[in-house]
């Protein structure tokens, strides 16, 4: 790869973007958190370190058996977890508090990668999914540092874009020590690609290792949102602008065959509540933020709870009787289906799942789920489903059934991971790699 092309093309590419960011600062608050984005700020004590980056909330939530695992394994080993994203911050701090620190990814310049690199000192460095930064990888390679792709995965859409520099793209994947993909399908893109097939290995989705929730988890979400033991529940989640006037039109048909129904509805981008109160005004209904709750909550039927907050969808899941999951009604990929399915939820779903392509796959195949082309058939399954809660049960288990049978992700992972790190990379003596 040319990387002073690229390095050129990347500060192009921020400078466009930079009134963009300055506008969102502005109108909505949203940090740059730019000194930290350059790499300056030191690590707490010395060391080398373990190293994992979680782009964003679902990656974060979804490395947390991972971290997890490399603190048992590794107990004297300090762990920094990176995001790109202040959300990501937000679950990583909070979720990982006394277990790893945070720290914000650096934009992808020489001198923000090699003063993040000299602040962590790395002992590894585990990249969550398939996030391909050269200067930081090629700054890795030339420290001696094992890197691992965890829980990989390619879309359509990215391996499309990947093709189109394969051959600048070899060299950095020459860098990695190991790629631990989702399915067989993304080990072969990876290849194709370019990575060495010897180093590619299928571990499975981490995701479907997700924790469970703990014993009276429902009655702790029906206290914490104000809602009474008989009040029945399902949720949209993870939505998108375009899928909430179907959600409220598949909402509007169950509230009237079942009185005091509740939605809770989950945009996937916080900035968009206002926008979606809005939406359920104008359809009749009155909506409450979730961050209102239980305070403020006043009893009414059909009413709409709105999520303006992050990280706690997955465990809200708990309470619906039936689950939507966003972004596949409108052409984005779709969204984690694991969740609902790992609480034993009936599943619906758009056609547009490619980015959870094969957990997609599983769950329909099952039983588990339906794919629903519109707001119209969105109702006509929510209702069948609410009328009958033994099918919605018979779905959940099959759902269930479906995502356990795959589990074992994380154990393969931390295989792999046990493999390339150093026994001296615990934190009781140096970099093995340097």
């Amino acid at each position: 790869m040319t990387y002073l092309l690229y390095t050129a093309l990347l500060a192009a590419g921020v400078t466009v973007y930079a009134p963009l960011a300055v506008a969102r600062r502005l109108t909505r608050g949203v940090p740059l958190n730019l000194k930290a984005r350059m790499g300056f700020g030191p690590e707490p004590g010395s060391g080398p370190r373990g190293w994992i980056h979680a782009v964003s909330v679902g990656e974060a939530i979804a490395a947390a058996p991972l971290v997890e695992g490399l603190r048992s394994a590794y107990p004297s080993l300090p762990l920094v977890v990176t995001t790109v994203t202040p959300t990501g911050a937000r679950i990583v701090n909070e979720r990982f508090a006394g277990i790893a620190t945070h720290r914000y990814f650096p934009l992808d310049f020489p001198g923000a990668v090699r003063r993040t690199l000299a602040a962590i000192d790395p002992a590894f460095f585990i990249c969550m999914e398939t996030e391909l930064w050269p200067n930081t990888l090629r700054a890795l390679a030339a420290r001696g540092v094992p890197t691992m792709i965890a829980n990989g995965r390619l879309s359509d859409r990215s391996f499309r874009r990947y093709r189109l520099v394969r051959s600048a793209l070899r060299g950095v994947l020459a860098g990695i020590t190991v790629f631990g993909m989702r399915s067989d399908e993304d080990a072969r893109r990876i290849i194709a690609l370019g990575a060495p097939a010897e180093r590619v290995v299928v571990t499975g989705n981490l995701k479907n290792d997700a924790p469970t929730d703990g014993a009276g988890a429902a009655d702790l979400w029906r206290r914490l949102l104000g809602l009474s033991r008989e009040q029945r529940v399902w949720i949209a989640g993870s939505t998108h602008r375009g899928e909430e006037e179907a959600v409220l039109t598949a909402h509007a048909a169950a509230a009237a065959e079942h009185s005091g129904l509740t939605l809770v509805l989950a945009p996937r981008h916080p900035e968009r509540v206002a926008e979606v109160l809005a939406l359920v005004k104008a359809r009749g209904y009155r909506g409450v933020e979730r961050s209102r709750l239980p305070a403020e909550r006043n009893r009414f039927t059909q009413d709409v709870i709105v999520v303006d907050t992050v990280g706690e969808l997955a465990q809200m899941y708990i309470l619906g009787e039936v689950v939507f999951v966003g972004g596949s009604l409108v052409p984005r990929g779709g969204h984690n289906v694991l969740e609902p399915a790992l609480r034993r939820k009936p599943v619906l779903m758009g056609p547009y799942t490619d980015n959870f392509r094969e957990a997609a796959g599983l769950l329909t195949a099952s039983g588990g789920a339906v794919v629903v082309q519109d707001g119209a058939a969105m109702g006509i399954e929510l209702r069948r489903l609410l009328a009958d809660p033994a099918l919605a049960s018979r779905r959940g288990d099959a759902a269930f059934a479906a995502v356990a049978a795959q589990h074992g992700a994380v154990r393969q992972t931390l295989d792999l991971v046990a493999r390339l790190v150093s026994p001296q990379s615990d934190g009781r003596g140096g970099n093995g790699g340097r």
